[in-house]
Parts: C-alpha cells; sequence; structure tokens
C-alpha cells in the first residue's frame, strides 16, 4: 500500500486550548484523509495537552498518530521525532497554537507537483493580532529561488517540503538551540531546493497569538539565546554563497531583522556590563557580512544602526533605540535636510561632530515619497490635457523642476515635456498632523501628440504617462493616474484623430492593476472597428424609396464627416459617400441612402472611417422591392443575395415586355 502523500508534524507543548482546532483543521485537509498522516510529538506537556491528544487519536484513528516523551526544551527535538516517523512524499511542520485553511495542503502538494519544486510557502494570515509576514505573499510564484525573491524574509517551518530533499541533505532541526533552530533548517532547505513555490492567492496557515502571549517565540528575553543561533546562521551563509549580490541578499535580511530584534526587544533588557558584551560579540557576528557596497540595501535607519554596533557606540545605541520607539508610535514622519540634491532624515547625531556619523547613515534620497493625485485627464483631438499635484513628501516645493514623462513601454523611447506649475495653497495640511505643506505641487499639461517627439509626432506604441516630481534640486519619478480625483475616468477612451493627412487611434486608459494612464498609438491595446456596428438594410418608413441604415459608434470622437457609408457598383464605380451623424448620446445613428438616384447596377457597400472599414450587412431575404418611376419609366430596387452574405442591391429600369409577359402568364 502506498504511503501518505503528506505528514502534518505538530510540536505540542501546553497546547491548550489551541490544539483540538489545530489537529481538526489539519484532519479535515480537503486532500483526503487517505493522503494523510498527523503526527503529534507531546513534548513533556503538563496542562492537559496529553489527554487531549488521546482524545482525539480515538476521534481520527489510524489518521493520527500520538508520541509522548520527556519535555527537551524546546521544538527541535520534537520535530526531529515527527520527521524520523514520518512516511509521506511531503512534510508540513504544523505549530501547535496554528491551524491551516481547508484546502491548505491540497493546493501546495498540486503547485508543488507542477512545478517539480521542492518547497511550498502558503500565505499566512496574523490571527488575535500577530503580525505574519507579507513581502513574499504579494502574488502567485510558481517557481523560484530564495536569491531572486522575498522567500528568505520567512525562515520559520510552517512550509511544505518534500521529503526526499529533507533526507538527501539529513537536514534535521538543531537541539541545542532554544531559539532561532528553524532559521537554520529553513535556510539549510532553501539553498539546497530545486525551486520553491509561493502560494499567495489562498489563507493557508492562520498564525495564532496566544492570548496570555505565551508562544515560546514571545517569551524569551534577553540577548544570549539570539547571540547562540545568529553565529550559526552567518556561517550557513559563508559556506553555502559566494561573496556578491546573492549572499548580500541573504545578508540583508539578518543584518535588518535580526539585528533589529535583538537592539530593541532584549539588548535593552540587559544591564550595562551585559549591553556592552552584547555589542561586542554582535559587532563581531555581523562583520563578515556587512560591508559598505551594501548601503543601497539597507535603509538609513539600518545604515545608522549598523554604523552605531560596528563602531561599539553603546549610549548613542540606546538614544537611537528610543529615537524608534518613540518613531513608532508617532503618525509623523521624520523630517529631512536638503543639500546638494540629496535628502538627510533628521535621526539622532546627524552632523554632530562629536560622533562623526558618516552622512550615507541618514540618506533617504532613494526612499523618499511621493504623493500625487490626477484632477483631469482628457483627450482633446490630437491633445492631451493633465492637470493634478505632484510632491515629494517632507520636501518644501521651492525651486520646483517637475515634468512630464512619456516612455514608450516595449522601445524604451522617453520624451520629458515641461508643465505649468500651480499653486497649492494648503496642500498637505491634513496630512502628518500638518507638519508639512506643499504650496507650489500643481503642475497643468497639454501634450499634443503631433509634436511631442521633440517637434514631430509620437510613434505608435504604448506610451507610459509619469511625472518626475521635482524640488530644491532632488527628483523621483512616478507613474500617475493611480490616485486620480473622483471626477477622472479610468475608462479607455478611443479618439480618433486627423493626423498629417491621415486618421489616426489614440486612446487613453488605465492599466491594469496599478490604475496608471497610459496612451495607445496605434491600437495596440484598443481596436477600433469594434467600436463600429451596423444592423442590418431596411425601407425607411415615410419613404419608401429611402435605404435606412442603423448602427452604433462608440468611439469617444472622430472628426466630423470622416465616418460614412459608402457604395460601390462592383465594377470600379463609387457612389456618393453618405455622412453619419450621431442621433443619441450612446452613439446610435441612423443613414439614409435615396436609391432613387443609383445608376443601374449591383451596388455594395461599407462603413467607413479612414481605413478602418465595415462591411454593410445583409438586407433581410424578404425586404420587397422598392419602385419609383424615373423620366417616366419604372424602376426598382431590391437586395441580391451573396456568397459572404455582404449588402448587395440590384438597381434597374423594369423591363416592361418581361412584366407585361409575367402578367399574362399570372
Amino acid at each position: 500500500m502506498a504511503g501518505p502523500i503528506v505528514s502534518v508534524i505538530i510540536a505540542a507543548y501546553n497546547a491548550m486550548p489551541y490544539l483540538t482546532r489545530c489537529i481538526s483543521s489539519a484532519a479535515e485537509q480537503s486532500i483526503g484523509r487517505d493522503a494523510l498522516e498527523i503526527i503529534v510529538v507531546n513534548d513533556g506537556s503538563t496542562d492537559g495537552t496529553a489527554a487531549e491528544l488521546e482524545r482525539l487519536a480515538g476521534e481520527y484513528p489510524g489518521l493520527l498518530h500520538v508520541i509522548h516523551q520527556a519535555n527537551s526544551g524546546g521544538p527541535s527535538v520534537p520535530r526531529n521525532v515527527g520527521l524520523e516517523h514520518a512516511r509521506g512524499r511531503f512534510v508540513f511542520f504544523l505549530d501547535a497554537d496554528d491551524h491551516l485553511g481547508p484546502e491548505a495542503l491540497e493546493r501546495m502538494v498540486a503547485m508543488a507537483e507542477k512545478n517539480g519544486t521542492d518547497i511550498v510557502l502558503g500565505k499566512m494570515v496574523g490571527v488575535g493580532g500577530r503580525r505574519p509576514p507579507t513581502s513574499m505573499f504579494r502574488r502567485n510564484q510558481p517557481k523560484t529561488d530564495v536569491f531572486s525573491s522575498r522567500v528568505y524574509w520567512t525562515l520559520n517551518p510552517m512550509k511544505l517540503f518534500r521529503r526526499e530533499l529533507l533526507e538527501r541533505h539529513n537536514l534535521r532541526f538543531p537541539a541545542d538551540l532554544s531559539i532561532g533552530e528553524d532559521q537554520l533548517f529553513v535556510g539549510a532547505a532553501y539553498l539546497h531546493a530545486r525551486g520553491v513555490s509561493v502560494l499567495a492567492d489562498y489563507d493557508c496557515v492562520f498564525w495564532v497569538q496566544r492570548e496570555d502571549e505565551s508562544n515560546i517565540t514571545m517569551q524569551t528575553r534577553g540577548s544570549e539565546p539570539r547571540l547562540r543561533f545568529l553565529p550559526h546562521v552567518v556561517d550557513m551563509i559563508l559556506e553555502n554563497v559566494p561573496p556578491g549580490p546573492a549572499r548580500d541578499h541573504l545578508a540583508h535580511r539578518h543584518l535588518t531583522i535580526e539585528v533589529q530584534q535583538i537592539l530593541r526587544g532584549h539588548f535593552i533588557h540587559d544591564n550595562r556590563a551585559g549591553r556592552h558584551k552584547t555589542l561586542q560579540r554582535l559587532a563581531e557576528i555581523i562583520e563578515p557580512l556587512w560591508h559598505d557596497g551594501m548601503n543601497e540595501r539597507l535603509s538609513a535607519m539600518a545604515r545608522l544602526r549598523l554604523h552605531l554596533v560596528r563602531h561599539r557606540m553603546l549610549d548613542e545605541l540606546l538614544e537611537l533605540i528610543a529615537f524608534e520607539e518613540t518613531l513608532a508610535e508617532s503618525s509623523v514622519a521624520t523630517p529631512v535636510l536638503v543639500e546638494g540634491g540629496r535628502a538627510l532624515a533628521r535621526y539622532p547625531f546627524l552632523r554632530d561632530p562629536a560622533r562623526a556619523v558618516p552622512d550615507i547613515c541618514y540618506d533617504i534620497t532613494a526612499q523618499l515619497g511621493t504623493r500625487h493625485q490626477v484632477t483631469r485627464a482628457e483627450l482633446d483631438g490630437t491633445t492631451l490635457h493633465l492637470a493634478g499635484h505632484a510632491y515629494l513628501h517632507r520636501v518644501e516645493t521651492r525651486e520646483v523642476t517637475t515634468e512630464l514623462v512619456l516612455r514608450e513601454r516595449d522601445r524604451g523611447t522617453e520624451y520629458r515635456l515641461p508643465v505649468v506649475h500651480t499653486a497649492t495653497p494648503g496642500l498637505g495640511a491634513d496630512e502628518d498632523e500638518g507638519h508639512y505643506t506643499y504650496e507650489r505641487a500643481g503642475f497643468e499639461a497639454s501634450v499634443d501628440i503631433t509634436t511631442a517627439a521633440d517637434g514631430r509626432p509620437l510613434d505608435d506604441g504604448l506610451w507610459d504617462i509619469s511625472v518626475a516630481i521635482g524640488a530644491q534640486g532632488l527628483s523621483r519619478e512616478v507613474r500617475i493616474g493611480s490616485k486620480r480625483a473622483a471626477a477622472v475616468s479610468g475608462k479607455p477612451s478611443t479618439h480618433v484623430a486627423a493626423v498629417a493627412g491621415s486618421l489616426r487611434a489614440i486612446t487613453l486608459y488605465t492599466t491594469k492593476p496599478h490604475g496608471n494612464f497610459t496612451l495607445d498609438l496605434g491600437e495596440n491595446k484598443h481596436e477600433v472597428l469594434p467600436h463600429l456596428s451596423l444592423n442590418g438594410a431596411r425601407w425607411a418608413e415615410d419613404v419608401p424609396t429611402e435605404l435606412e441604415f442603423t448602427g452604433r459608434c462608440t468611439l469617444s470622437a472622430y472628426p466630423d464627416s470622416a465616418l460614412t457609408i459608402a457604395l460601390d457598383d462592383g465594377q470600379g464605380g463609387t457612389g456618393p459617400a453618405y455622412p453619419v451623424r450621431r442621433v443619441s448620446g450612446d452613439g446610435t445613428f441612423a443613414v439614409r441612402i435615396p436609391v432613387t438616384a443609383l445608376p443601374a447596377g449591383l451596388w455594395g457597400g461599407e462603413l467607413r472611417l479612414g481605413r478602418w472599414v465595415l462591411p454593410l450587412p445583409a438586407p433581410a431575404e424578404d425586404m420587397a422591392p422598392a419602385k419609383w418611376r424615373r423620366r417616366g419609366l419604372p424602376w426598382y430596387a431590391k437586395p441580391s443575395p451573396t456568397a459572404d452574405e455582404h449588402f448587395a442591391l440590384h438597381v434597374a429600369k423594369t423591363d416592361l415586355v418581361r412584366a407585361v409577359a409575367q402578367r399574362i402568364k399570372r
């Protein structure tokens, strides 16, 4: 008999009352019980966990396997014991506090099998105030790796692992660590995996914060436990990843998250002697990972924090920790110093000669936030009119140099166009508790596509619209449209305009999912013909010799008299063109053709708008002929069947001899 597909391994220690839901969420998975085994290792619980496990074992016979053991002091040993008993093709480590979404395992297994990956991260959801990692779950990633994604930013073991990977590399949780054991296990698995999948469109794991906050990761205080596991993590990176961008990518995580957690969460609980010792040890641990080339990856606050650690500046570090705490509780962002085209955050010790901290530790030029809104966006002929405001957060709008940027998406061709800077009194007064205002952040622009390319027409293509927001020598480029006034539509608006003697399609639309404006020149994504439709022909009720066509044109605009119905006699001769004029706001139109003016022949036709043509539809088969007299002689016009089911109208003078003969036969 084949073994299970998934072994769910749960290390349980004093896990009541959360344990019951945890196990039931695993037992009721949509993948089915035949595909599962649940292994729970009771690590010497004293709160009724053992009794509840025995009860649940009776409720799920053959599915739930319970192992009781003396307390080991941490989750590593029970997880390893569970792994030794696992028979599944995959294993999933589930903490006893947490629970699974009903389809989690089925979906994760399917993703692993489809993409041939060894690890699957399922989206985590916080419960009870617990904050799960989010940066890696912004979209599904069928197959990625630890270096080209954010998966390394979650090192907890609640993931689906291919068991063959763990056995091939003999991966187990280190039993000599009380915390951080998961980072060494998961980190090594990431580095050896033949691919990692991310399942972001389904809530897989519900990460629960206990009401008494007794989760093990929330209980451990003091720096020593973390200083014990962090060197092992550093060694793992140094041994497996050569110097370069890949190593820096992994180091970034530890130089920010771990260092900050040690300092803000544990270092402050040490006594002064302990702080000196911790600082000395921490500086030694991170030294192999941090170099100046990483500065662009790190935030200014992280650079400053690491600088103080590297130089063992204890009192300054304590002051910075206090500053960070205050900053976290405030809704007001730190002011900036703008100088020489750079923006420096006014964090502690900026330009303090006694501390001599370099400016790079405060440089937030690349991280400056942008705020913008579009209040007008509309096409008028060949001209695009835009208006709104845009500014750099915390940078006063002096010496404003904002300009419009058009960039063709595929070729990268770029044109920068001037805007008119307008006053915006009071802008920003409702944000940041009124600490920053932006009095001249407005812009207006009129872009004529016939001259926007340095005096020449813009080529066909998708032209993304941005603004390069400039003030006081700083500049940041940002796409616009995602934030717009309620009256500004984001729906596609297709125009046909006259350009250099011919008609050209222009569509203003917003992209998905972000909603930024783009100009489509030349029907790359928005075709003209679907905007044109025609109904079958019929004789007008009030003038039975006038052929009436009805239809609809949903284009936002086109030149007067450019849309016509044109007839031809099939022999190279042409008849008159009949211009279309709208008769209602939804684009519905009617066109009448007086057939009494047509010469004899078999007439076809089409709806024309420059180079865009739509064949006229065939008239109804039971449509009666129209009859009239021309110079005293009888004429008629009647539909004529065609192989392509297009419009054909036979116009001729009545053959009197034949008509009399047919009448006699009757």
